[in-house]
C-alpha cells in the first residue's frame, strides 16, 4: 500500500499541511500504521476521500460549470505577442503552463503579465510518469 508525507499530499491536492492533518483527525483518511519514523499518509485512503468529493478542488477557485475538467488557475508571468499569436506563460500553483493563443484572444481577455487567469486543459492524449515515494 504507497504511503507519502503530509507534506506530499498537500503538495499533491493543493492544499494546506494542516487540511491535510485535519482529515486525518476527522477520520476522512488514514495513516499509514505500518510505517516507522514519521507520520504517513495511506494513499488509497486519500483516492477514496477525493473520489466521494468530486467538486473538492473546485472550492477555491470558483469555477463556473464547464466540461473541462482540467482547470488550473494561476497567474500571468509571461507575454510575448506577436502580430497574429501570442505566447501566454501562467504559473498555477508550482507548475508552469505556457500557451499558444491568438492575439487577438489575449487582447480580449485584457491579459498581462500579473492578470489572474486559468488554464484549461482538454487533451485526447496525456502521458504518465510515475514518481516513485515522495519524489516530486
Amino acid at each position: 500500500m504507497p504511503s507519502y508525507r503530509v507534506s506530499t499530499i498537500a503538495s499533491l491536492l493543493g492544499v494546506s499541511d494542516d487540511s491535510v492533518r485535519r482529515w486525518l483527525d476527522e477520520g476522512h483518511i488514514t495513516a499509514d500504521q505500518t510505517s516507522e519514523g514519521p507520520l504517513r499518509i495511506d494513499g488509497v485512503s486519500v483516492v477514496e476521500f477525493i473520489n466521494a468529493r468530486p467538486d473538492l478542488h473546485l472550492r477555491s477557485i470558483g469555477r463556473v460549470n464547464q466540461s473541462i475538467r482540467n482547470y488550473l488557475p494561476g497567474l500571468v508571468t509571461g507575454l510575448t505577442k506577436d502580430r497574429v499569436m501570442s505566447q501566454v506563460e501562467l504559473l498555477c500553483g508550482p507548475f508552469r503552463v505556457v500557451s499558444l493563443v491568438s492575439t487577438e484572444a489575449v487582447e480580449e481577455l485584457g491579459l498581462e503579465v500579473g492578470s489572474v487567469a486559468a488554464a484549461l486543459i482538454k487533451a485526447t492524449n496525456v502521458s504518465v510518469q510515475s514518481l516513485e515515494g515522495d519524489k516530486l
